[in-house]
């Protein structure tokens, strides 16, 4: 009779594959990460990650200020009490999806035909930047509403899935 020792880091790898999470999840908690990495000054944290369908990283980002610009210590939005969304011009800071689809470019990586992860919803000016790079689906956790911005991924062909409820902290 043969006896089938396994290395015990390869038994560990046996058991955690029964634990794997899922795709969605791994992506997700991505760009949760990547949100911890924001500079704006109003607090609001957002992270994104741009992958295959073949589940590759492609690229990421987060809002922030542009490469080389001083670091805001005071959001002149939040300082005149406009709400989230609102005179998106007042503030230097680029979007997450915005960053994720720049740094894509800059490496010379297209993005075409890829998934988006975002822990927001995208806001209009976004997902017409998502549109145009050829992303064809959006995950995201939280909802941020705009009209115009469904109407862009709708006539895009993009498809919206909301994350929330289908994927755990």
């Amino acid at each position: 009779m043969q006896v089938l020792v396994l290395p015990l880091q390869r038994i560990e790898h046996l058991s955690l594959k029964c634990m794997r999470k899922s795709w969605h999840q791994h992506w997700i908690e991505k760009a949760r990460h990547n949100s911890e990495m924001c500079t704006c000054a109003s607090g609001r944290k957002v992270g994104a990650i741009i992958v295959t369908p073949d589940n590759r990283t492609l690229s990421d980002g987060f809002n922030g200020v542009p490469v080389g610009y001083p670091h805001p210590t005071v959001c002149p939005r939040v300082e005149k009490g406009i709400p989230s969304g609102h005179c998106l011009d007042m503030c230097p800071c680029a979007h997450a999806e915005s960053n994720a689809i720049d740094n894509a470019a800059r490496s010379g990586v297209s993005v075409k035909g890829s998934y988006l992860y975002c822990t927001t919803k995208p806001c209009v000016f976004c997902m017409a930047r998502i549109a145009n790079s050829g992303i064809t689906k959006v995950f995201y956790e939280i909802e941020y509403s705009h009209g115009l911005s469904e109407d862009i991924a709708r006539h895009a062909n993009i498809e919206l899935i909301n994350l929330n409820g289908i994927v755990s902290e």
